[in-house]
């Protein structure tokens, strides 16, 4: 299917997060036929002093030394690896380095990583990821163990957007590999806001009723596209409101185990503006989330 990912870079740490995320990877990579490579970064100060004390060499050596553990570990998983790259320094930006070196289209990163540090502090690294990476970008997230997260059910935002189009080629390639339902969401702007709550759509003011509309008739042919595809449609969500919010809600409420949204997003927009969603869903959606961005070639 067009906008398969070929090539896959897998960022590891040797964490558990990190070992469901390459559980997901290699499922992933022998599905859509795609190269699986694999990043470890070792972190280390990159100044003129720490090269003088050794500490970057020690630290390259032991992401030497891990990245052959974590290696093994995914081939005794069953997956093959194309390419292993360590080094040292700042994570987020030596994945970033080497996903452009090797022409990744999709990065995959586990959604705590770096060892034992929080959510908290390691969201800035996948979201520095998602931010500055030339391709799509997966953060896993769930899951228990060393297993693969499930992904039973996948929410695909869709706003008729290029980018849009691609996260839909690639949501439907992933439920088709994976064997998860497909659930798409709509988010359009509210015309107006209201004082007050109303429970019934009917008693909405005209202009709010035609939105709704609107919405649920571009979301329902967003649908059939989509299944004229060969993708498998379980449900659609034409909502009004915040994108990112909106977004988050519904993913909670129908238990999605995958959130996929494009990188450009909400028709002429900027890619600056549209980070803001993006970002805002990595930071605070439950589950995993992919970011798909057009690759360059075809931008």
């Amino acid at each position: 299917m067009i906008g398969e990912p070929k090539r896959i870079l897998l960022a590891t740490d040797g964490s558990s997060e990190a070992h469901r995320a390459g559980r997901l990877a290699v499922e992933l990579s022998r599905g859509m036929e795609a190269e699986l490579h694999v990043v470890l970064v070792e972190p280390a100060p990159e100044s003129i002093y720490g090269v003088g004390y050794g500490v970057f060499e020690r630290a390259e050596k032991e992401a030497g030394e891990k990245l052959r553990t974590e290696v093994r570990r995914i081939e005794q998983a069953g997956g093959t690896v194309a390419g292993a790259h360590a080094g040292a320094g700042r994570p987020d930006a030596k994945i970033v380095a080497v996903a452009e070196e090797i022409g990744a289209d999709l990065v995959v990163v586990g959604s705590r990583g770096l060892g034992g540090l929080r959510r908290a502090l390691v969201g800035s690294v996948s979201l520095s990821v998602v931010r500055h990476a030339h391709c799509s970008v997966l953060v896993v997230r769930g899951g228990e163990g060393d297993e693969a997260p499930r992904v039973g059910s996948i929410l695909l935002a869709v706003d008729g957007s290029r980018g849009s189009d691609e996260a839909g080629r690639i949501a439907a390639g992933i439920a088709k590999v994976i064997g998860s339902e497909l659930h798409l969401i709509h988010v359009a702007p509210e015309p107006l806001v209201l004082p007050y709550d109303v429970p019934q759509e009917e008693e909405l003011p005209p202009i709010l009723q035609l939105a709704r509309k609107n919405a649920r008739t571009f979301v329902d042919e967003q649908a059939q596209r989509l299944e004229g595809m060969g993708a498998k449609v379980a449900g659609t969500h034409p909502v009004l409101g915040r994108p990112d919010v909106e977004i988050v809600a519904v993913a909670e409420e129908i238990g999605a185990d995958l959130v996929v949204v494009g990188s450009r997003g909400l028709g002429g927009l900027r890619r600056a503006l549209m980070g803001s969603v993006s970002d805002s869903v990595v930071r605070h959606a439950h589950c995993s989330v992919l970011v798909v961005r057009i690759p360059r070639a075809r931008a």
